[in-house]
């Protein structure tokens, strides 16, 4: 066996006890006893690419921070710093192999990257990978810091990362759906209630109301992400900051900004910083609700283009793939399910990162790689489900006006536009005698001579039309 000494190159292996490390590879013995110990899913934590880069940039940076107050040497520094703007190029990934679902609170997702970063720190000097002599993973990669603030630090990094193409999506899709409206905005609806009948309406509302709802879930998205960018970095074990130096904290902030380009400030409490994640209750919430509202608007899809034959039919959505292996012609409203579906999956993320964020002890929280893992997992469905939702089905909706025009002229919804001219109580006798007799109302209104079809359209027209005396988002008081 080899043992690790100091200047060799590796051979087939090395040896850190009975621990091999193979040759080609930059972690060292605590990332294995992670592996070996914490592996309980497939994902590894360089397959979210923004958490990677973010660990990389917070080393980067407390590199920097360290070097200003005489904790590094320039040299030291500078090697550092290479190493992590390789880990943030992707060059290391095989070697950042410890589970991102690891139970040991963050720490051996910490020491992967300081003993990777470490090594290749080492090579850049021109010593060997493992043996530490000029970069050790705790005394330089890890200077001034702590798992308990570098994980998290990362985590809200990488988080506020991911969810600006989410946010883009959800924008974009609100906008797909404005233009809806604006094309069907002329076309007379049945609005219905309940499931049941309601009032007239026009399809180009219906669409109005969900890109008003999208919108307002990207400006919510917006505002949630806004906190992240509060960080406990600095605090290193339990928000004291013992272990740093005393010039540490402000450098590193000022270091981490530019280097991310983002404007990360220090908590107004660091030790609140340290206890406690509420702010992952706040984004899971937020992509929770996201996720559930555009279930809604795909689940209404899915009713409003039912049949062809045996359904509504008022809506026709993009024929995506043959929807039976048995059934010929069938096609199914796939892009809708599958949003729906994904809805479920983030609702279920939402409920482990609540438990995960209450079941924080004391100084610290240490289930934080699984509100990591169920985060990212969101914000990744709900993203890549977006697009395809809104590129692949929402774009290319048309529909069938005289089904839309048929179902409101032979409903009950016609009445309601009625009342103001003939009634409630009168229109509300033929309405039923309407529904007896299997016949249309406006028929009826037209043989009884109380009322034309014309001035019945007109009416409808009107009643589709509503004029509000209060400018939206006012009270209306002067």
């Amino acid at each position: 066996m080899n043992k690790l000494t100091h200047a060799e190159s590796r051979t087939e292996h090395d040896y850190v006890g009975d621990v091999a490390i193979p040759v080609d590879k930059l972690y060292g013995v605590n990332t294995v006893r992670g592996v070996d110990n914490l592996t309980v899913s497939p994902l590894g934590i360089a397959h979210y690419p923004e958490f990677r880069t973010a660990f990389a940039q917070c080393k980067w940076a407390a590199a920097l921070a360290n070097c200003d107050n005489d904790g590094l040497s320039a040299q030291q520094c500078d090697a550092i710093v290479a190493a992590c703007q390789e880990v943030i190029a992707g060059r290391f990934d095989d070697s950042l192999i410890v589970d991102l679902l690891e139970g040991s609170g963050g720490t051996s997702t910490n020491m992967n990257f300081n003993e990777v970063i470490a090594n290749r720190a080492q090579q850049h000097l021109g010593h060997a990978a493992g043996s530490y002599e000029v970069i050790h993973p705790n005394d330089h990669v890890n200077r001034s810091q702590s798992t308990n603030d570098v994980y998290p630090a990362a985590l809200k990094i990488a988080t506020h990362a991911m969810l600006g193409p989410l946010i883009s999506e959800v924008q974009q899709l609100a906008a797909h759906l404005d233009g809806k409206a604006t094309e069907f905005a002329d076309v007379l609806h049945l609005g219905r209630t309940c499931l049941q009948d309601a009032q007239p309406m026009r399809l180009g509302q219906l669409f109005g109301g969900y890109a008003s709802l999208a919108r307002r879930l990207a400006e919510e998205l917006a505002a949630v992400r806004d906190k992240l960018r509060t960080l406990p970095l600095g605090g290193t074990a339990i928000g004291t900051g013992f272990g740093a130096p005393a010039g540490y904290r402000s450098a590193v902030y000022l270091h981490l900004s530019r280097v991310v380009g983002v404007e990360y400030v220090a908590p107004s409490n660091p030790f609140d910083a340290m206890q406690n994640l509420d702010v992952f209750a706040r984004v899971s919430g937020e992509l929770r609700t996201c996720a559930a509202s555009l279930a809604k608007i795909a689940s209404d899809l899915t009713v409003l283009s039912s049949g062809p034959v045996g359904g509504l039919g008022e809506l026709r959505l993009p024929e995506a793939q043959a929807g039976s292996s048995i059934m010929p012609g069938k096609v199914n409203p796939v892009l809708p399910m599958a949003m729906i579906q994904l809805s479920f999956a983030v609702i279920g993320n939402d409920v482990a990162v609540a438990q995960a964020v209450q079941y924080g002890e004391l100084e610290i929280n240490h289930f934080e790689p699984v509100v990591a893992s169920r985060v990212f997992d969101s914000i990744m469905l709900l993203t890549n489900g977006i697009q395809r939702f809104t590129q692949k089905c929402v774009a290319g909706i048309t529909v069938d006006v005289e089904k839309n025009e048929q179902h409101l002229m032979n409903s009950m919804a016609v009445a309601t536009a009625l009342v103001p001219r003939l009634g409630y109580a009168r229109v509300s006798k033929l309405a039923r005698q309407s529904v007896a007799e299997g016949r249309p109302l406006l028929t009826i209104l037209e043989e009884s001579g109380l009322l034309t079809k014309a001035d019945a359209l007109a009416a409808i027209q009107t009643a589709s039309h509503p004029v509000f005396d209060v400018k939206p988002g006012t009270t209306g008081q002067r």
